[in-house]
């Protein structure tokens, strides 16, 4: 399973593939569709995959694609 994040680290939203730093410093409405971009990606491909994305007031969200 691949896990893709987007959460805010040091006050800029990043976006994670199992939990290294893909890229930082950017919107968070480009961070989730750049997350959303490469979970389609790695689905596409046959791969399970974990999407988390956190909100404005922290809490986080997960989908699960088997």
């Amino acid at each position: 399973m691949i896990q893709f994040a987007v959460t805010l680290k040091e006050g800029e939203w990043t976006v994670f593939r199992d939990g290294e730093v893909l890229a930082r410093g950017m919107s968070r409405s480009r961070a989730v569709e750049q997350a959303h971009d490469l979970a389609d990606e790695a689905r596409e491909a046959g791969r399970a995959v974990e999407l988390l994305l956190q909100d404005y007031v922290g809490e986080l969200r997960s989908w699960r694609t088997e």
